[in-house]
């Protein structure tokens, strides 16, 4: 070994390149974690994983447990090689004080530590020690145990030696301080996807999940592994288990180009939809980037020269546009990028140029042998490319069919809509009320400076399972699209919303508390989904939580409280009825359209008082996931989820 490779191959305080300080973190920490809510909280986690991820993606770990301990706690343990100890020449202070206590500093800035590394902004576990009102690290290395402990990113104790050590590795204990976030209570299922996600991103990495505030009668916690062995192949797998298979194959490519190494696993289903992830450095990319870029190239390019060589265009009267060769597909694509350059909103748009080839090479050589060596499953997939074509210019003519009548998102409101007077999207919000009577009654008892109303007759369409010209010749999906002023342009390559003239900032679904009424709501999120994610993805979508009960005092109707729950109604029996249920009466409101205007105004839409439910969108995968179980046309994984959360459902007789 020469010595640059040993120089590379050694972790010690010398790797460890200083940048800047903590100071500003514990000012603004959003700047460095996106919020404090609780995404924000559940995002220091990720930081500390993403470290651990960063020692098993330079060969050095291949198991990393993550705990949530009964206060609230995170614990981390890795069996890398543990973060360095000795004295840092530069700081005068051991290696594990710099890393934990001054941002940008760690061996992911040296290249001989590691070659990529995970996170968005590397921000790391100085960032997690800032915002952390207890912090302690153990670091088992050269035969010894070293523990450090921390508050508010200073550090409390000296490093110091607590035992030996047979094995190597990195544990970390941190407390999310209270005083900085709005919420400190891990959610379980969030960290598990999260993991899950990880594990399919890193093939041979097992990662645990244990929560110790939940045990089982026997004192067991619940517990998860994840693990993949076949990586991307096993995850688009998962994604597309509840379609229909247009090939049963999954094509699986994991190669290195230009220096760039490349993982992608790509299938065919039967919809129209094109479901592709992408992901940079185990960070999903929700904005694509030049990653998405050279994938779309390298995947139209070779579909469309095998379609043409092998001459299944030929008889084809219609032209074949880019997006036709994704309809039906669902793809994830993963690039390890030493130093990404991140662009976008959310920062969360990949711009460095040379990924573009790299990932174009990797997929069009790949692609190639495979039509070549699967000529039957080839020709099915142009034949749905065709299909798609077809069903393309079908919609195409729909929406300029609509177009002639009035411009979709254009100056032609629907008759039914009753609009606010103001013209400030920002403080506008409009209801998507469950039919005319409910509609009535919103109408009547909204603030018309700020609030429309668009009642809705009936159930919309599912657009989960509907081509393109149904989507559009459907006039409530009409009505909601010239409401809201989101243009999908009626170019023939072009379906992507635009929402530069949208009216509302608030978008709020609002339906009768019954099964009928979730059901529409679930069909509306999931036109919102498939149709016009970015108002989800701008935070703009809400649900709106009517009550379900009146309570009032026999003997003083004017003493009455609204109840969402059973443990309000028996609020209002304990605290005005004196615990006695027969001095109660309690109306049930199983409709909007059963509420006066002012109740309708006075519960569910006055801003002072209502209670709304904001659609968020954190894990893409697992919502798309969903949606295609709940309203796809595979019944098998439906019924599955209904037997197996029914127990738990509140169902109206």
């Amino acid at each position: 070994m020469s010595a640059e490779e040993e120089k590379d191959k050694k972790y010690i305080a010398d790797n460890i390149q200083v940048l800047e300080g903590l100071e500003a973190v514990r000012k603004r920490p959003a700047m460095y974690i996106g919020d404090i809510s609780i995404r924000g909280l559940h995002h220091l986690v990720y930081e500390v994983v993403d470290n651990s991820i960063d020692e098993a993606l330079a060969g050095y770990a291949d198991k990393i447990e993550v705990s949530i301990l009964e206060d609230n706690s995170i614990k981390v343990v890795d069996n890398g090689r543990g973060i360095p100890v000795d004295m840092h020449e530069k700081m005068n202070k051991p290696a594990l004080e710099v890393v934990l206590t001054v941002l940008h500093a760690g061996g992911k800035f040296d290249k001989g530590s590691y070659k990529v590394s995970g996170g968005l902004h590397g921000v790391g576990v100085s960032c997690v020690n800032a915002l952390s009102d207890y912090l302690r690290a153990e670091v088992c290395r050269d035969g010894k145990v070293h523990m450090q402990e921390y508050s508010y990113g200073k550090p409390t104790t000296e490093l110091q030696v607590i035992g030996d050590a047979d094995h190597t590795g990195t544990t970390i204990i941190f407390h999310p301080d209270a005083t900085i976030f709005t919420e400190t209570v891990y959610d379980y299922d969030t960290l598990a996807k999260r993991m899950r996600d990880l594990a399919y991103l890193n093939a041979g990495i097992r990662l645990t999940l244990t929560d110790l505030r939940d045990k089982d009668e026997n004192g067991n916690p619940r517990s998860e592994e994840f693990y993949s062995e076949e990586g991307l192949k096993e995850f688009v797998e998962l994604i597309d288990r509840n379609e229909e298979h247009l090939i049963e194959d999954v094509i699986h490519i994991n190669t290195e180009k230009n220096g760039v190494p490349v993982e992608v696993a790509i299938t065919y289903n039967t919809s129209f939809k094109e479901n592709i992830f992408t992901y940079v450095n185990n960070i999903n990319t929700v904005e694509g980037g030049t990653h998405l870029t050279g994938f779309r190239r390298g995947l139209t390019a070779t579909l469309k020269k095998y379609a043409d060589d092998n001459k299944l265009l030929d008889k084809v009267k219609i032209e074949i546009s880019k997006e036709d060769f994704r309809e039906g597909l669902t793809a994830v694509v993963s690039v390890k990028v030493m130093e990404p350059q991140f662009e976008g909103q959310t920062k969360t748009k990949l711009g460095n140029n040379e990924v573009i080839g790299a990932v174009q090479t990797a997929v069009s050589e790949a692609l190639r042998y495979y039509l070549e060596e699967h000529p039957k499953q080839a020709k099915t997939i142009v034949e749905k490319v065709v299909l798609a074509a077809q069903a393309r210019n079908a919609a195409y003519a729909a929406k300029m069919k609509v177009q002639r009548k009035s411009p979709l998102g254009g100056a032609g409101l629907p008759g039914k809509l009753s609009d606010c007077k103001s013209r400030n999207a920002e403080e506008c919000e409009i209801f998507l009320v469950e039919g005319d009577s409910a509609g009535g009654s919103a109408k009547s008892g909204r603030n018309p400076l700020y609030q429309a109303i668009l009642p809705l007759r009936g159930k919309i369409l599912n657009v989960e399972k509907a081509m393109d010209h149904k989507v559009f010749e459907s006039e409530e999906i009409v009505n909601m699209f010239k409401a809201l002023g989101v243009t999908i342009g009626t170019e023939e390559d072009s379906k992507e919303p635009n929402l530069t003239k949208l009216r509302y900032h608030k978008v709020i679904i609002m339906t009768d508390a019954d099964v009928d009424g979730a059901h529409i709501a679930t069909l509306l999120m999931t036109f919102f989904f498939r149709r016009i994610r970015p108002i989800i993805e701008n935070g703009y979508l809400y649900i709106a939580t009517p009550p379900l009960y009146k309570c009032a005092l026999k003997s003083d109707k004017n003493t009455y409280e609204y109840a969402w729950d059973d443990q309000q109604v028996q609020r209002f029996v304990d605290t005005r009825c004196n615990g006695d249920y027969s001095k109660m009466t309690k109306q049930r409101y199983k409709g909007l359209g059963e509420m006066n205007p002012e109740q309708l105004w006075e519960t569910t839409m006055d801003p002072e008082n209502r209670m709304l439910k904001q659609v968020t969108l954190t894990n893409a995968v697992e919502a798309d996931r969903i949606f295609s179980m709940l309203m796809g046309e595979e019944v098998g994984p439906r019924r599955e989820f209904i037997e197996a959360n029914a127990t738990y459902a509140n169902i109206d007789a």
